[in-house]
C-alpha cells in the first residue's frame, strides 16, 4: 500500500484526504484491463465493435457475448467484468419496458443512459457494496437523432461522436482523432472502427470469429451482424 493511501481503499464510503474514492478508481482499472470496445456514429446511425479476445481455440466464440440489445432502438457494448455488465443490461431492459408500458412510447436514449448511471452511482455511495467493474458504450436512435454514450463505473456519462473503452482505448482514440469524419457512410465507419481495433490489438489481421458488431440505424431496430456479414467487413478492413 502506498504511503498516504493508508486504509482509504477498504470502504467505498470513505474519501481519502485528497478527495479520491479508491474503490471507484480500482473499478476503472478493471475496465482498462478489459477487451477493446469501439463505437462510432455515422450518417444515420451508430455501430458498436468488440474484440472478444478468444484465448484458446477450444473456446466457442458464440458463447462470448459482449454486445447486448436493450430495447428495439438501443444497444450497448461492454468492457470489464461481463457479469457486472449483464446485471446493468437487465436493469436497463426493465427500465426501458417500464417506460414503454407507463408512457406508451419508447424511452429516449439519454434518459435511459442517465438511469443506468444513477444505478451505478448508487453503488459508489453505500457501504457493503462495490462499484460495477464495467463501462458501457451505449448506442441508439430516437426523435432527437443518433446517440453514442460512454458510462463510467462512477456513474458519469459522456456523449461521443466516436469513442472507445478497454485496454486499447488510447490507440483507438488516436486513430479516430486523425481519421474520423462526421456524416460517414455506414460501411466506411465500420471499416474505420475495425482498422482502429486491429491497431489496438496489434494483430496483423483480425479474426472474424473474435469480432462482434452491432448496428442501429434510424428507421430500423438494433441488430448484431451475422457471421457472414462480419467476415465480409473484416475482410475489407484487413485489406484496407
Amino acid at each position: 500500500m502506498q504511503p498516504g493511501q493508508m486504509a482509504y481503499d477498504r470502504a467505498i464510503t470513505v474519501f481519502s484526504p485528497d478527495g479520491r474514492l479508491f474503490q471507484v478508481e480500482y473499478a476503472r482499472e478493471a475496465v482498462k484491463r478489459g477487451t477493446t470496445t469501439v463505437g462510432l456514429k455515422f450518417k444515420d446511425g451508430a455501430v458498436l465493435i468488440v474484440d472478444k479476445r478468444i484465448a484458446s481455440r477450444l473456446m466457442e466464440p458464440r458463447s462470448i457475448e459482449k454486445i447486448f440489445q436493450i430495447d428495439e432502438h438501443i444497444g450497448c457494448a461492454t468492457s470489464g467484468l461481463v457479469a457486472d455488465a449483464r446485471v446493468l443490461v437487465d436493469h436497463a431492459r426493465v427500465t426501458a419496458q417500464i417506460s414503454k408500458i407507463t408512457y406508451d412510447e419508447r424511452i429516449s436514449v439519454e434518459m435511459l443512459v442517465k438511469k443506468i448511471c444513477d444505478y451505478k452511482q448508487n453503488y459508489t455511495q453505500y457501504g457493503g457494496v462495490r462499484p460495477f467493474g464495467t463501462a458501457l458504450l451505449i448506442a441508439g436512435v430516437d426523435d432527437q437523432g443518433v446517440h453514442l454514450f460512454e458510462t463510467d463505473p462512477s456513474g458519469a456519462l459522456v456523449s461521443y461522436k466516436a469513442g472507445s473503452i478497454g485496454a486499447g482505448r488510447n490507440v483507438v482514440m488516436e486513430v479516430f482523432e486523425e481519421q474520423y469524419q462526421e456524416g460517414m457512410e455506414m460501411e466506411d465507419a465500420i471499416v474505420l472502427g475495425l482498422k482502429a481495433l486491429k491497431k489496438a490489438t496489434e494483430e496483423e489481421k483480425l479474426n472474424p470469429k473474435s469480432v462482434e458488431i452491432g448496428i442501429v440505424r434510424q428507421g430500423s431496430n438494433f441488430r448484431r451482424l451475422d457471421e457472414g456479414e462480419v467476415e465480409a467487413v473484416v475482410g475489407k478492413a484487413n485489406t484496407a
